[in-house]
């Protein structure tokens, strides 16, 4: 099939990777200095739980024209920069667009399209569960375990084209999965990403300096839960739901967890942003409680790292 991948990221490029060898023409659509880079190099990925790197050589498109027609394009942005890739997507003639990343509010992206006359059957919205990170000259680490997985669903009944979807990955190990309410799953995504993205970044980005801080580990755990009653109290379902009992009943257990896992150098490769967590902030806030009860945890957290972030050098 003739597939583009809108992003060449961490995520992006592993998604492009897998796509190339499943014998897809892929093509991947950058700008600036990361264009030039995989023109010039190609598409450099070391695949650190496999141990070997791989070079592909995708065509490279530095945008998306109305009639440029792919069997299926996956955007994988930051939620930050979806809104600004949506007036190109919507104007362009393919049918079919998965747009796979953080979005806890998918019915607002779907409403944009709405208005800009894109058809709702042709989008889905999905997740990767991988991770990475992508080194200065260009080439990407990537954390992609059992062949890699790719979570999907619509924001009203099930895919159509979920047959074409899996046919993109025959040959592989990759899975896809759809997922009947891909809208409370998004919404539950983040509450673990945020809070722990903002400690990571508290820290320097030094993770193994997060495993020792037993007092910021409580706070992270703290603002998980405290993001768990808020998609409760807006009647928002906790899928999965074993994911917020892990975090409500076994909050010691989750400390030491992620303390073992901060240790870990895979851990110092989990890219993360300012722009997204306050993006990703920005919607929670909008799951008010009934009570009015505040969520401090969390709060803190968003407030420390971006008044870190925001600090002039020195």
């Amino acid at each position: 099939m003739k597939i583009l991948v809108y992003g060449a990221g961490v995520l992006g490029g592993a998604l492009a990777h897998i796509l190339i060898q499943a014998g897809n023409e892929v093509t991947i659509l950058a700008r600036g200095r990361r264009a030039e880079q995989l023109e010039q190099d190609g598409l450099v990925i070391r695949h650190y739980v496999q141990r070997r790197t791989t070079v592909d050589r995708p065509a490279v498109v530095r945008s998306l024209e109305p009639g440029d027609r792919y069997d299926l394009i996956f955007t994988v942005m930051k939620y930050s920069d979806i809104e600004a890739i949506l007036p190109a997507l919507a104007a362009n003639i393919s049918e079919h667009l998965v747009m796979v990343g953080n979005n806890p509010d998918i019915r607002q992206t779907q409403a944009e399209f709405r208005r800009l006359g894109r058809p709702e059957q042709q989008t889905a919205f999905a997740f990767q569960i991988s991770a990475g990170t992508r080194q200065e000259e260009g080439r990407i680490v990537s954390i992609l375990t059992g062949g890699g997985r790719m979570v999907a669903g619509m924001t009203e009944g099930t895919i159509p084209f979920m047959p074409l979807l899996r046919e993109a990955f025959a040959g592989t190990r990759y899975k896809v999965s759809e997922e009947g309410d891909i809208e409370a799953w998004l919404k539950n995504h983040i509450v673990p990403i945020v809070p722990l993205s903002a400690a990571v970044m508290i820290r320097g980005r030094n993770a193994r300096a997060l495993a020792g801080d037993k007092k910021l580990l409580r706070r992270v755990i703290e603002a998980m839960e405290e993001g768990f009653d808020r998609l409760e109290a807006a009647s928002i379902p906790l899928v999965p739901s074993a994911q917020a009992k892990l975090i409500r009943r076994y909050q010691k257990t989750l400390r030491v967890l992620l303390g073992l896992y901060h240790r870990m150098p895979i851990a110092q490769w989990v890219d993360g942003s300012l722009a997204e967590i306050e993006a990703l902030d920005r919607v929670f806030q909008e799951w008010k409680h009934p009570s009015g009860r505040s969520a401090p945890a969390w709060a803190g957290l968003v407030e420390e790292v971006r008044s870190a972030q925001k600090k002039p050098d020195r």
